[in-house]
């Protein structure tokens, strides 16, 4: 027998092996790349969001009676008044994740520029029922309900997803100092002198932050866009 009709003879030994076996090697493939996917996930650490405590935020954005505290941090409740004329609480945001900031209606700088990407989140969010918006004016002397109802039918604001609100000016700049820390504390200027600041905030359902984001500044939004997502994951038997 010459070395070609081995060689032949081994071909269709193997050519019938597979048409013999080819489900059940099919079989055995589906298997094996099931179970690798499954040891990938199980091996690949979980990707959480930072918890940011007041004592990790720059200093400058802290209230000097909250930069030692390393723990536990949680925004503290509201009672203001939104666009409908409606009271919100922190009640409201029960179990929710929200995205927060602080604007005013006449603005003529950063709120604008701050309000159309808010509007992108809006659109990003829109169908989730888990994921809301609140805006707390910093001038709410002159934002009231009927003018911050102009302003949202103006821009667009949905009001089942998004809360402007407007109250004490003094809960609102505490809130903004003492909870969110979104605005620079300056020392030599007046408590009352009016807050101006482009910072977006995550909060998870544990009214804890999660995030700072740039407000005006359209890589920031993708970030807190992708954020959300990432953050909602952590919830998922939450909201499962």
């Amino acid at each position: 027998m010459n070395i070609n009709s081995i060689n032949f003879e081994n071909k269709m030994l193997i050519k019938n092996f597979f048409k013999k076996y080819s489900r059940f090697l099919s079989i055995i493939g589906v298997i094996s790349i099931i179970t690798l996917i499954m040891f990938y996930k199980i091996l690949t650490p979980k990707e959480f969001l930072p918890i940011y405590q007041p004592a990790e935020v720059n200093f400058k954005l802290v209230d000097s009676s909250l930069q030692h505290i390393k723990k536990f941090h949680k925004i503290s409740n509201f009672n203001l008044v939104n666009q409908n004329g409606n009271n919100i609480s922190q009640e409201f945001y029960h179990n929710k994740i929200y995205v927060a900031d602080f604007f005013f209606t006449t603005c003529p700088s950063i709120c604008p520029i701050m309000t159309n990407n808010m509007l992108k989140v809006q659109e990003k969010i829109k169908n989730d029922p888990n994921v809301l918006i609140v805006s707390f004016s910093v001038d709410p002397k002159t934002d009231s309900v009927a003018q911050l109802k102009k302003y949202a039918k103006e821009k667009g604001v949905d009001d089942l997803k998004w809360n402007l609100l407007t109250g004490d000016k003094k809960q609102i700049y505490d809130l903004a100092r003492k909870s969110f820390f979104v605005a620079e504390i300056d020392k030599d200027s007046d408590s009352n002198d009016i807050i101006h600041t482009e910072n977006f905030v995550l909060v998870d359902p544990e009214k804890r932050i999660r995030g700072f984001y740039d407000g005006t500044n359209m890589d920031e939004i993708k970030n807190l866009i992708s954020d959300l997502n990432l953050l909602k994951g952590e919830y998922q038997d939450l909201y499962n």
